[in-house]
């Protein structure tokens, strides 16, 4: 959160975004402090991140860099917490701090000494090792509640041999040494054993530990020691341009910035991020990094990797193809980028010029205020649906959004499937939800539909615009049908950047439908239509996931992870199932 001067007032992190912001701006149950802050705040940037660890790390390190005066400031008391493993048959891990006067091994140090405690406590739930001092430990006759409780294995009474408990230490130590791959390793051996000696809850009871070590054991892309880097991603839709510019510097991640600069239908993305570039660190003057990693390979690479040499004194690498932490970073530099071109298209100064656009560019009456269009979707006819989507002045309008499963038509006759989706919807219009504009997914033949059944109902007055791919069928050049008129818009126009992105919401709204239906009817898994992902491999998603509701929500690097995944199929996946 910044101020009127571009001040950093207020680092936060938030899973919800809107109910966090919202929280700022209520009208009661707010401190004097909060207060003051929400009268000072002028803007608010964003930053995604690959998980909420990521999201924690990058809180504090902007926090410790730029000191906002509404964060909580820590003083450096220079006695940092550890994790200690005791000396004895039945190992105790437990918290400890200040100098390492025990016998034993120590872990650390740590920077939070609530990371540590919270560490502690997933450690001796999910391994079911003591918490409790030698004293207690000593002097036990029967199991304590801890154990009643499955948090420990009561070695105290010796329900647990040495050599198993033994076991269970050597886990939790290869967790705090980050020795993940090991660790998850050695388990899915020991479920896979179990399994095959049919003791199904000894499995049961590993296959929730994996679960839980590999949700904590997320990738550490946000504080990898990489050196300095600053990563830039270039996202171009709608007529806007979203540059996005991420800071690693002594391998942790500082900070990051979205951009817009007014740029030319016409450049392309390369042309595009190379003026950016060349402006931001040369007419700018901010700092350049040891290496620059951009998405796309920027025009004139060498010639300006030779200006920001001799502009920094030592050589300055300019990259785009990158593998490991560096790819992870890219990715997160483009996602921030997609985001904060969304954001700027979702801007209502922004939205209402595309509104007033369109109105000119169709000679309306007045600016719709509520606009429809209809697509279908179907694999050869198999499981067909038509969608509808809703727009009004503040744009999606989700609560209104229709699917409608298409029977009794000819499979694959889309004319017959537009027809039946029109008359459903437009039986009973009320007056509060008639649109003002009817779009239509299709060419002369839909529309031609459209007006017969708009005819039929008594709603000719409803203007029906028909958006065709055209011949070429790129974006950008859509034929648009309107009163027996076909004619294109200029690439640059406001009002062609609004209907592309209402067909483009409707058509991923059908395919979504279609999938779900296509999939219901045939009793099969998703990940059944993926391309590239035949039994084996969806065996191996299964077994690593353990079904496929955690593979939908896996990021790419954790689907990369599953073996014969590679991180372009895991990418493919992902897609297709979030599209």
């Amino acid at each position: 959160m910044y101020d009127s001067e571009d001040r950093l007032l207020y680092v936060g992190k938030a899973k919800n975004l809107k109910n966090r912001v919202s929280s700022y701006f209520t009208n009661k149950g707010l401190n004097a402090k909060t207060q003051a802050l929400v009268l000072r705040i002028c803007n608010v940037e964003i930053s995604i991140t690959g998980s909420e660890t990521e999201a924690l790390l990058l809180e504090q390190n902007l926090i410790k860099k730029n000191k906002p005066p509404y964060n909580i400031l820590l003083k450096d008391d220079k006695s940092y917490p550890y994790i200690h493993l005791s000396d004895h048959q039945f190992p105790l891990m437990a918290y400890a701090r200040g100098k390492k006067k025990k016998t034993g091994r120590y872990f650390g140090p740590y920077p939070s000494s609530s990371s540590v405690k919270e560490s502690l406590s997933f450690l001796h739930r999910l391994f079911r090792l003591r918490n409790c001092e030698d004293s207690y430990f000593n002097n036990r006759s029967r199991p304590c509640l801890q154990h009643q409780i499955g948090r420990c294995s009561a070695p105290c009474v010796n329900l647990i041999t040495p050599k198993e408990y033994a076991a269970d230490i050597q886990h939790a130590e290869l967790f705090l040494l980050g020795k993940n791959k090991e660790l998850l390793g050695e388990l899915q051996q020991k479920m896979d054993e179990a399994s095959q000696v049919l003791e199904f809850e000894s499995a049961g009871l590993i296959r929730d530990q994996i679960k839980h070590l590999r949700k904590v054991q997320e990738q550490q892309s946000i504080d990898a020691q990489q050196g300095d880097v600053d990563i830039i991603a270039i996202e171009q839709g709608l007529g806007i341009t979203a540059v996005h510019v991420a800071n690693v510097r002594h391998g942790r991640m500082l900070g990051s910035r979205s951009f817009y600069p007014r740029l030319n239908m016409d450049e392309t993305s390369e042309q595009a991020l190379a003026a950016f570039i060349s402006q931001f660190y040369l007419v700018l003057n901010h700092e350049i990094a040891d290496e620059i990693i951009t998405s796309h390979e920027i025009q004139d690479a060498s010639l300006i990797q030779s200006a920001f040499t001799r502009q920094k004194g030592k050589t300055v690498k300019l990259s785009h193809a990158v593998r490991s932490d560096r790819l992870r970073w890219l990715e997160l530099a483009r996602n921030n980028a997609a985001e904060a071109l969304r954001l700027k298209s979702e801007d209502k100064q922004h939205r209402k010029a595309q509104y007033v656009a369109l109105k000119e560019a169709l000679a309306l009456p007045q600016i719709p205020l509520r606009m429809e269009c209809f697509d279908i979707s179907h694999s050869h006819g198999e499981a067909t649906v038509a969608s509808c989507v809703v727009f009004n002045q503040d744009g999606p309008l989700k609560s209104d959004y229709r699917k409608f499963n298409i029977e009794g038509v000819v499979a694959g006759d889309d004319y017959g499937a537009m027809e039946q989706a029109l008359r459903r919807r437009f039986k009973k219009v009320v007056k509060d939800k008639k649109p003002q504009l009817l779009l239509i997914d299709g060419g002369k033949g839909q529309v031609s539909v459209a007006k017969k059944v708009m005819e039929e109902l008594d709603l000719l007055d409803i203007p029906i615009l028909g958006v065709s791919k055209g011949v070429t069928r790129k974006a950008g050049m859509e034929v648009l049908i309107l009163e027996e008129r076909s004619f294109v818009l200029d690439l640059a126009s406001p009002a062609l950047h609004l209907i592309q992105q209402i067909r483009d919401e409707s058509h991923r709204f059908a395919i979504t439908g279609h999938r779900a239906r296509r999939a219901k009817s045939r009793g099969r898994s998703a990940l059944e239509d993926i391309a590239g992902i035949g039994p084996k491999r969806r065996k191996e998603l299964l077994r690593f996931f353990g079904d496929a509701g955690q593979v939908s929500s896996a990021s790419v690097i954790e689907i990369a992870k599953v073996p014969g995944i590679s991180q372009h199929l895991a990418q493919e996946i992902y897609d297709a199932l979030h599209e």
